[in-house]
């Protein structure tokens, strides 16, 4: 089991400075690696902000995302479109973009994006940075309840229905586990249990159970104002 380290920041400015720094850090380290962006919105300032400037990047950069929603791309809900502008900004060859087909039926989707994972990891591609989100019930990526991750042994990404009606495609704890640094980042209001719950390692909680077998764990996180 791993243990987690919390990094307090003063100001959001400051979350997203520092994570800013992080991130382009892995992406231009040397060598082949991939680097695991998450949805939602709080990564999205420091990714805006490392698609203003140029990225040296190693050749064989590998980008891939925690989960998708099964929308289309250019949908204002989709992760991909998300990140988009850093994704422009690192202009890969599609080999090494590795991302939710969000065009093929949901069951569909979710077997293709594990065969590119299982694909990625048997080509001894290290993952060295993971971002992950918190949602205030809990969740991350989209594993929302137990019974999603029952689902999961054996399986890189499963397809998951969302409580909010829609439907998405996300990794799961065994892929987790080959990620070698694993950064939830949280800010925003009406958090503080799962902060809680997540500092305090509660064996009950979703995103906690999600990486209990990742080499390092790390919660960068807004001091509340």
């Amino acid at each position: 089991m791993t243990t987690l380290t919390t990094r307090r920041f003063p100001s959001r400015a400051a979350l997203d400075a520092a994570l800013a720094q992080r991130l382009g850090q892995a992406i231009s380290a040397k060598g082949a690696s991939a680097i695991m962006l998450s949805g939602g919105t709080t990564p999205l300032p420091a990714y805006r902000a490392l698609a203003q400037r140029p990225l040296l990047h190693d050749p064989h950069l590998h980008v891939l995302l925690s989960d998708e929603r099964h929308v289309p791309d250019d949908s204002p809900a989709s992760n991909y479109h998300q990140v988009r502008p850093l994704l422009d900004v690192l202009a890969l060859p599609p080999r090494c973009l590795i991302r939710v087909r969000t065009t093929l039926p949901l069951e569909q989707a979710a077997t293709d994006y594990e065969r590119q994972l299982a694909q990625l990891l048997g080509s001894g591609v290290p993952i060295g940075l993971g971002l992950l989100g918190l949602g205030a019930d809990g969740h991350t990526a989209s594993l929302f309840s137990s019974a999603d991750l029952e689902r999961t042994p054996g399986r890189l990404a499963i397809a998951v229905h969302r409580p909010d009606g829609m439907s998405a495609v996300s990794v799961t704890p065994d892929f987790l586990a080959q990620v070698k640094e694993v950064v939830f980042v949280v800010a925003g209001s009406g958090k503080h249990e799962a902060i809680r719950a997540l500092t305090a390692q509660d064996p009950g909680l979703i995103a906690w159970r999600a990486v209990q077998r990742c080499p390092t764990a790390a919660l960068w996180v807004q001091e509340e104002e």
